[in-house]
């Protein structure tokens, strides 16, 4: 046993495993896999798939949604007695949208010591590769599954002057963002999928190319989203500057309303949403002066 866990005897260790590459895991992390008395996990097998490339023997137990508030009392019950325990999830940091929250508060609880082992993580991997300042950032992880509900929610983030990261499901991306665009603009974004597997993509730009791409593919595997709402910097127009921006853009180019909002939004920086009622502002005006000349 080494010194480390000589000193953290009758500890809970939170260990963060790989998202994709089982390659991607530190000395630190499979040295306390290996010594730990007993390893909790969200899911034995998956976990076992990770313990056999490392070849660790060490005991599972699972600990999972259905049965985490009686498991949690055996786990702290345990560590009570003077056992070490590593808690796992199917894959990266516990608790950054994964399980384990309640686990580590009936720990704290407890009065138990607790030891966060840090890797992988979706979220600091796909920052670190955006190009974006990330000197402050928003995690918000998966926005509610139904439209009305993820407008709701983009419409409360859309003044954050942050970066903001998303998960999503690749059956519910093109929706997302759609959203995306008619609440924030068309903003500079990073879209990373599957990231550190075999068909990893990282690849950054505007939310309009990124919805004009997808249309085309199958979109498959985990999906993590950065967009950069602070290096947009609307253009100050006001609303009538905007109005006579899509009547000329409409007249120059021949392309309908929506088409003209479209264009506008991606220009000026502004929300497809704001534009779109302008342009709505602007057909009405536009009814009653052609009905004003009958």
């Amino acid at each position: 046993m080494t010194q480390e866990n000589t000193k953290s005897r009758g500890t809970l260790f939170i260990v963060a495993t790989p998202i994709g590459n089982l390659e991607d895991i530190s000395l630190r992390a499979i040295r306390i896999l290996q010594e730990a008395d007993l390893i909790a996990a969200e899911d034995t097998r998956h976990t076992r798939k990770l313990l056999s490339f490392y070849d660790i023997k060490t005991t599972l137990t699972s600990v999972h949604g259905h049965n985490e508030k009686e498991k949690s009392a055996f786990v702290i019950s345990k560590i009570k007695e003077g056992k070490n325990i590593a808690y796992v999830t199917d894959a990266g940091t516990p608790c950054i949208s994964d399980p384990g929250y309640f686990l580590i508060s009936e720990a704290h609880k407890a009065g138990v010591n607790i030891v966060p082992i840090p890797g992988c993580s979706a979220v600091t991997a796909a920052l670190s590769a955006c190009g974006f300042p990330v000197d402050r950032f928003v995690f918000y992880g998966f926005l509610p599954a139904r439209g009305a509900k993820r407008k709701k929610q983009l419409d409360l983030l859309k003044n954050e002057d942050k970066v903001i990261v998303f998960y999503e499901s690749p059956v519910r991306l093109l929706d997302l963002l759609n959203d995306l665009l008619d609440v924030f603009g068309d903003r500079e974004m990073l879209l990373a999928r599957e990231i550190t597997k075999k068909f990893e993509e990282i690849k950054r730009g505007k939310v309009s190319e990124f919805i004009r791409q997808k249309k085309q593919e199958k979109i498959k595997g985990e999906i993590t989203l950065v967009v950069n709402v602070r290096s947009l910097v609307q253009q100050n127009l006001s609303d009538e500057e905007i109005m006579d921006k899509l009547i000329n853009i409409g007249r120059k180019n021949g392309i309908s309303l929506r088409d003209a909002v479209q264009r506008i939004s991606q220009e000026v920086g502004l929300p497809r949403k704001k534009v779109y009622q302008l342009g709505i502002e602007l057909e009405k005006r536009q009814k009653k002066q052609s009905a004003g000349l009958k």
